[in-house]
């Protein structure tokens, strides 16, 4: 046991719970405490588990558990307080996307990993995705300028709306979901982006005036390309088109299909990562104009599900601590990809286009 790296994990909802999953499963990882304000998350959790220990306030889990690492999976208004408190503990964190609410925040928390020279990993779980990384790399193949079109749209009540209100109180949802298809872009692009546009719509009297639940981006790139990504989160959200995974060069395009045909909702977490099948179609003729090759499917059935997914990226945390991985450019990417969205975010509500 003494070789294993004991971690806690704070926030015990979707995401904290799946990542405890894997903390529990991977042989490099003791799972020694869960942290939630609410009992009754927790105690299920602890029991599935067969009986971690449990508290309600992560400074008294700190310090009497005293862990190798932590991970940060509550609201993201809280992300930074709580990953600069392990940092300083001399814990390791691994820490839900997007980093913060602002840059300020987000570049506190990776100053505070420089300074305490532990590793801070963030949870871009497309990253680790083998769908999506053959998706980016067919995509770099396009040729340029690319037209990158997306979206993820979410109906959802009860609960899950309950817990995008609770995200409504501190971001919007281009910054909480943008940051995952920007990272994208910018990964198919390898371009630096120029300036971002966007509009946005509040469609609930049910969260704050001054946030909006239903929001577009437009990104331009310093080679020509560009990319939009649409987001809705709440109860009047429509089922139709809310997964639109699209990319176009001179060369063709490869989008992902078959995302609404799993018989799950736009609120199924599984939905969310899922591709089933890529299609490339190319674009080269022959002396007649005509197709010259017939469109390909890449079948992706076995891509792993979302649990997997979340394994994955647990394995990547184990492998950046035992060896001592550079974590320089994933964390500049992190940023990045938050001020762009942040940007975005600001030309909702002035009605402008932002040059970056």
């Amino acid at each position: 046991m003494s070789n294993k790296i004991r971690i806690l994990v704070v926030g015990c909802g979707n995401m904290g719970s799946s990542h405890a999953r894997a903390y529990h499963k991977l042989e490099g990882f003791e799972l020694i405490a869960l942290v939630d304000k609410n009992p009754s998350i927790r105690e299920k959790l602890s029991e599935e588990l067969g009986g971690i220990d449990q508290f309600d306030d992560f400074e008294t889990a700190l310090m009497v558990k005293k862990p190798d690492a932590v991970a940060v999976c509550t609201y993201p208004g809280t992300h930074a307080a709580l990953t600069i408190k392990a940092l300083e503990s001399g814990a390791h964190v691994f820490c839900e996307k997007p980093l913060a609410p602002n840059i300020k925040d987000a570049e506190s928390m990776v100053a505070a990993a420089k300074k305490f020279d532990k590793k801070l990993v963030i949870g871009y779980i497309l990253r680790v995705h083998p769908s999506w990384k053959k998706f980016i790399e067919i995509a770099q193949g396009l040729g340029k300028p690319l037209v990158m079109r997306m979206n993820l749209n979410q109906q959802s009540s009860g609960k899950t709306w309950h817990t995008h209100m609770r995200i409504l109180e501190s971001m919007s949802p281009i910054v909480d979901c943008g940051v995952h298809y920007v990272d994208v872009m910018c990964q198919m692009t390898r371009s630096k982006p120029v300036s971002v546009s966007a509009i946005g719509a509040r469609l609930s009297d049910q969260i704050d005036k001054d946030m909006y639940n239903y929001g577009q981006l437009q990104v331009r790139f310093e080679d020509g390309s560009i990319g939009w990504y649409e987001v809705g989160w709440g109860p009047m959200m429509s089922e139709v088109a809310f997964f639109v995974k699209d990319v176009i060069g001179p060369n063709g395009c490869v989008n992902i299909m078959d995302a609404e045909k799993s018989g799950k909702g736009s609120d199924d977490i599984d939905s969310h990562t899922k591709t089933n099948r890529l299609k490339i179609h190319y674009a080269a003729r022959d002396a007649n104009d005509e197709f010259a090759r017939p469109d390909e499917i890449v079948n992706t059935a076995d891509e792993p599900d979302h649990q997997g997914l979340c394994d994955l990226e647990q394995e990547f945390f184990l492998n950046s601590i035992r060896k001592n991985v550079d974590l320089t450019n994933h964390l500049d990417d992190a940023v990045n990809s938050l001020k762009i969205v942040l940007a975005c975010d600001e030309a909702v509500r002035t009605g402008k286009t932002i040059a970056l």
